[in-house]
């Protein structure tokens, strides 16, 4: 199987994985195993892969995971030390 064979594959598992995001199906965890099988077999293949199409697998191990792969995290601004205040902090 050629190289594009393989991509091809691949981006019609993605878009069936899109419908099964949207349709709630349980049979996605199957299907996310496919395609990570496909994907490890040969790497070159995720560079065929576009932004959109690396979202839905993306969204797909995020849901099959219950788990979030990059959340943001907003930092406090660091406090300054009590020995370092002056009045005019206050």
């Amino acid at each position: 199987m050629t190289q594009t064979d393989q991509a091809y594959q691949i981006k019609e598992k993605l878009a069936r994985l899109e419908e099964m995001l949207l349709s709630k199906a349980p049979n996605m965890k199957e299907l996310l195993r496919d395609i990570h099988r496909q994907l490890k077999a040969d790497p070159d293949n995720v560079t065929v892969l576009s932004n959109e199409e690396c979202a839905i697998l993306v969204r797909g191990l995020e849901r099959q995971t219950s788990a979030s792969i990059a959340e943001t995290v907003v930092k406090k601004a660091p406090k300054k030390a009590m020995n370092k205040m002056t009045v005019s902090d206050l």
